[in-house]
């Protein structure tokens, strides 16, 4: 006669994470990481809590869970632009591990007194949830200093501190990346299109990126000219009207290098209705590598924007279980060469 394997069969009443635990031979922290699939959990022991989760049917309550942590399970996002892609594309990585965690999102602007009511430790934000992301907030080390002595943990995407939890690129290494490709490609008449100039911080994404690039050039002998500096807001139509006023100029660059990808998706829109081609006529970059870049041939600066949203809410649920070391967590760019850019006409 064949026997079927028994199966254990679950506890009387509800499973909890601490059956979980003792089942898969883990602490309950553990089992909270393995659920929600953190990178520093080996697979071998996210499998081991798989498989107890099914042997005993276990069903995380998000109602009790916050009922016995005394937690709202709400995570806030604060960010100075909420309809830019850049914060669309981060809030989803962010979204996407937070809710596998049960925790919800709350979304603010960061606008200046907003910022401020942070920096002070605003007791009404703090109530309404358990931690808080800042995303490009630029908040410096003096008021990082103050956000870590808060009972509310903080993590920061965009800007590098030694006070809080960080994750950013080097905005700096991006624009020589696009500085030293144009230079190499025989580039001398070379234009910047930024935006945001009426910032309150003194150290911000344009000013890193603009940096970058003008010391890159400065120490190939070349500085960007005054008429070649142009504003185009970080939107397409801001990106098309600037690329417009460079090729009225008398001597119009023969290269263009865009802080952001919108705002060069509005100056290959330009550059085509003046009848000139792009990357023989005028080459383009841009930063970000925004999904609709590689369609349109734009050499761009890549960063992985959703990933630094996902790395963000992951640090976040990391200081909720009290595991979190203060430290900064650098991410990766590189250069994308596509058709936009060439050897001047």
């Amino acid at each position: 006669m064949i026997h079927e394997p028994a199966i254990a069969a679950p506890p009387v009443g509800r499973a909890t994470i601490e059956d979980v635990a003792r089942e898969a031979g883990v602490s309950t922290a553990t089992v909270s990481r393995a659920l929600r699939h953190h990178p520093y959990v080996a697979e071998s022991t996210r499998q081991r809590v798989l498989s107890a989760v099914e042997r005993l049917q276990y069903v995380a309550n998000a109602n009790a869970a916050r009922l016995a942590s005394g937690q709202s399970r709400t995570v806030g996002m604060v960010a100075p632009m909420l309809t830019s892609w850049y914060t669309s594309e981060l809030t989803v990585g962010v979204e996407e591990v937070l809710t596998q965690a049960r925790f919800d999102l709350l979304i603010g602007t960061a606008n200046s007194a907003a910022r401020e009511r942070i920096f002070r430790g605003d007791a009404r934000f703090q109530q309404r949830v358990d931690g808080v992301i800042l995303v490009d907030v630029f908040c410096g080390e003096e008021a990082a200093g103050r956000l870590a002595e808060m009972d509310t943990p903080v993590v920061v995407l965009g800007e590098q501190l030694s006070r809080l939890t960080s994750v950013s690129i080097d905005n700096s290494r991006g624009a020589r990346l696009a500085a030293k490709h144009l230079l190499e490609l025989g580039h001398t008449r070379i234009a910047l299109v930024g935006g945001h100039t009426n910032l309150d911080v003194a150290k911000n994404v344009p000013t890193e990126r603009t940096a970058g690039f003008r010391d890159t050039l400065a120490a190939a002998g070349l500085r960007v000219q005054p008429q070649y500096l142009q504003d185009g807001d970080f939107t397409i139509a801001g990106g098309r009207d600037a690329m417009q006023r460079l090729l009225q100029l008398p001597k119009p660059p023969t290269a263009v290098f865009f802080l952001s990808d919108e705002m060069a998706f509005g100056a290959l829109q330009a550059v085509r209705e003046a009848g000139l081609r792009v990357g023989h006529d005028v080459s383009i970059v841009g930063f970000d590598d925004h999904p609709v870049a590689e369609a349109m041939g734009l050499t761009t600066v890549r960063q992985p924007v959703r990933d630094i949203g996902r790395l963000g809410a992951r640090l976040m649920l990391d200081a909720l279980d009290g595991y979190a070391p203060t430290r900064h967590h650098p991410i990766e760019v590189s250069l994308i060469e596509r058709i936009s850019t060439g050897r001047p006409a």
